[in-house]
């Protein structure tokens, strides 16, 4: 059971681990561009601010040498003293970089540029198409794998509108590398400890569900060593499910409460036949008229046929009982059994003024065995002529739901409705209305257990005109 737990921790901490590595990876490269576009916002909000304020001294003529060109010298000498996200801020590393119309560098904060011919780059290019320009390229152009910066630009112009150059304010990226990793890491650490903890939680659960498994093999092995040992999963989950399907086995298996109630309801059953023809046999010793003598030595002939039915539905029954499945299936007409079997009981019937309709159409032919089904179809026969009253009786096969539904119709008093729940069970029988006497309790049993051989179904309802109409359907194949 260790191993058991042990496996099902390691599979929830691997899914826990490689579900918290991908949303790592994803977050990681996320936030990268993500800072880089805040940081583009930022400086397309400081570029058009500049471009306002140097729009005065770029008409006058003197960008280089006026009031903005000394602001602008005074505020990147500044120390801004600042923290942000525990990393020190002390200088100003943002450039100033204006070209005029024709795209000629006439300002430059860091004095490198001054006088290029800038109009070939996008950030000047377009802006003076009246495009939104923007640029990432090296700082030095000869070395293309050094470090770049970002370049925002914005336009100038006059109070008329009148287009004067380009202002691009220049960032380095590496200003913001260490925001980029100290995210990076804080994600990678955050995600690290939600994957423990997903490892501890699965461990626990992993623990729980080793002991609940363990409860339920110990019990296991307590009933294979036939210990006296109480059910130990009562919850409604999958778990308390096999705990209360091991129970039932257990019972099945001991066969205790089987006996016992077949020895019970056997003993009780027979204890009726047996005493009519302990007393008939008493009474024949003694002298008496012979009509009288004929009719107890008839009751007792009729009681010990009755005990051999009995017996002969058990033996059946119990047949039936230790088969999963039909060993043997083969095409059969069903139609020609069921006629066989109403051409049997015509002469019972005829006993007792009884007519039987039969309707069967020609190829009614499932798969089955027929010993069993001749002896299902036989009892509900029987069955409905004990409780027919006037008649006819009416059986016929109809197609239904892909197979065959045999209807065995009676005009008697229908089921009592203490009885509907139970009229499958075995040993259960209601009184037949001719002579109150009941039968074994056998018939109707067997008639469900063949049922079930043959992946069918049996029903037995009330008709609302009267009487009972049972329902037998079997599938073609």
């Amino acid at each position: 059971m260790r191993r058991l737990a042990l496996k099902v921790m390691l599979a929830f901490a691997l899914v826990a681990l490689l579900a918290g590595v991908f949303v790592a990876q994803v977050l990681v490269a996320e936030v990268k561009p993500g800072v880089r576009q805040a940081m583009e916002a930022n400086l397309v909000n400081t570029a058009n601010l500049l471009a306002e304020l140097a729009a005065a001294d770029m008409a006058a003529g003197n960008i280089g040498q006026g009031a903005f060109a000394d602001a602008v010298a005074r505020a990147v000498r500044r120390d801004p003293q600042a923290a942000i996200w525990r990393f020190p801020k002390r200088a100003i590393e943002l450039e100033v970089r204006i070209a005029d119309a024709r795209g000629i560098v006439v300002y430059d904060s860091s004095s490198r540029h001054l006088g290029q011919d800038h109009g070939r780059w996008n950030d000047v290019l377009l802006t003076l198409r009246g495009h939104y320009g923007v640029r990432s390229s090296p700082v030095d152009p000869a070395d293309p794998d050094g470090p770049s910066a970002m370049h925002v630009a914005a336009p100038v112009r006059d109070g008329d509108g009148r287009l004067l150059g380009v202002l691009t304010v220049i960032q380095p990226n590496a200003s913001f590398d260490p925001y980029i990793h100290a995210a990076g890491e804080q994600v990678v650490r955050k995600g690290l400890w939600l994957a423990a903890l997903c490892i501890l939680i699965g461990g626990g659960f992993s623990a729980w569900l080793a002991w609940r498994v363990g409860r339920l093999r110990r019990y296991a092995e307590a009933i294979t060593r036939g210990a006296t040992v109480i059910q130990p999963e009562a919850s409604r989950d999958e778990l308390g499910q096999l705990g209360r399907a091991l129970a039932t086995m257990r019972e099945q298996l001991d066969g205790k409460a089987y006996v016992e109630q077949y020895v019970q309801t056997l003993t009780h059953e027979m204890k009726s036949p047996l005493a009519a023809i302990n007393a008939s046999a008493e009474l024949l010793a003694a002298p008496m008229p012979e009509a009288d003598r004929a009719r107890f030595a008839a009751s007792i002939g009729e009681q010990g046929a009755r005990l051999a039915q009995m017996i002969d539905r058990l033996l059946a029954l119990a047949t039936l009982e230790q088969q999963q499945v039909l060993p043997e299936r083969a095409p059969l007409d069903l139609a020609g059994l069921v006629g066989s079997v109403v051409a049997d009981s015509q002469a019972r019937a005829s006993q007792r003024g009884l007519l039987i309709d039969c309707r069967l159409p020609a190829g009614a032919v499932v798969e089955g065995d027929a010993f069993f089904l001749r002896q299902a179809v036989t009892n509900l026969v029987d069955n409905a002529l004990d409780f027919a009253a006037a008649g006819p009786l009416q059986v016929q096969l109809v197609p239904a739901d892909g197979g065959w539904c045999l209807q065995v119709h009676d005009d008697g008093p229908g089921v009592p409705d203490y009885a509907q729940g139970r009229i499958f069970e075995r040993f259960y029988s209601t009184a037949r209305p001719r002579n109150g006497q009941r039968s074994s309790g056998l018939g109707l049993n067997l008639v469900a257990e063949v049922a079930r051989l043959h992946g069918g179904r049996i029903t037995l309802d009330n008709l609302p005109g009267g009487g009972a109409c049972a329902r037998l359907w079997l599938p073609r194949r």
